[in-house]
């Protein structure tokens, strides 16, 4: 039942921050600040409901280190999409003709952190960390990773290689960076920062979903492989081998601090409550 009710409790206010947050989109100012007040709120419910049903504080959402965490991440994602942008650039077509949208990137900063805190909360918060007790990592890995990809599939301008692309270079990198440091708050940053890169600072389209246009005004074209086409960079071949490095290096870490749970260990955990209960 504890999955059933945090899944509930943090999905409902996803599907209202995110209604809220696209009603405004119109006001950047306006977004940037429900979009920060969505974060916020998910936060502490995601924290009250944990500590609710399973008794005991979320210490993966504590706010002591949070600044440094989610800084940390935000490093990452910024670097690893320069780096799929300069890879555009060399091997296809990437233009940058001048100033784009202060305004729009503004609004894209509350936008990309509602839907980033959000979707973390739920897909490594809830799903992969419940399926990593009974599973072991690298099944809960697998399954919340191909999950998230194909959750991209009701965006606009998704495809399949789109959203196969992200379950790896996003789904499993993100779950591995959880399993790495046991906190949200670096996939959190992590993921705000690739977003908010992508659309806030380049003008890419971020997973198909008509993006508006940020920082730079740019233009993009060339093979789909190199490029990812209409769904943007995250489609690019590019995206997935820099995806796929990182989440190598955050489950050797994850393996160095013994953070890795494997299937008998998780068989372990899941029989626990049922054995102490009888």
């Amino acid at each position: 039942m504890r999955f059933v009710w945090q899944l509930s409790a943090v999905a409902v206010v996803s599907v209202i921050g995110a209604q809220l947050v696209a009603a405004v989109e119109d006001s950047p100012w306006l977004q940037l600040v429900f979009g920060l007040l969505v974060s916020v709120l998910a936060v502490l419910v995601y924290g009250w409901v944990v500590s609710k049903t399973e008794r005991r504080p979320a210490t993966e959402v504590e706010r002591k280190g949070a600044g440094s965490a989610i800084g940390r991440g935000m490093l990452i994602g910024v670097a690893m999409f320069g780096a799929v942008i300069t890879n555009i650039y060399v091997n296809a077509h990437y233009e940058i003709n001048g100033l784009g949208s202060v305004s729009g990137a503004v609004g894209l900063i509350g936008f990309m952190a509602a839907a980033s805190v959000t979707e973390e909360l739920l897909f490594r918060g809830i799903l992969f960390r419940i399926i990593e007790e009974r599973t072991g990592t690298w099944i809960a890995l697998t399954l919340t990773g191909l999950l998230f990809g194909l959750s991209h599939l009701l965006n606009p301008d998704a495809h399949l290689w789109g959203a196969l692309a992200i379950a790896v270079e996003a789904g499993g990198m993100l779950a591995a960076a959880y399993a790495a440091t046991r906190t949200l708050w670096v996939p959190i940053g992590l993921h705000f920062g690739w977003n908010f890169a992508a659309a806030g600072i380049f003008s890419t389209e971020v997973s198909g979903n008509d993006t508006p246009q940020g920082l730079l005004d740019t233009v993009t074209s060339g093979p789909t492989w190199v490029t990812g086409g209409a769904f943007g960079p995250e489609g690019s071949v590019y995206a997935v081998l820099f995806g796929v490095l990182v989440m190598i290096g955050f489950l050797w870490l994850a393996r160095k601090r013994g953070n890795l749970v494997p299937r008998r260990r998780a068989d372990r955990v899941a029989a626990t409550p049922t054995t102490l209960s009888r």
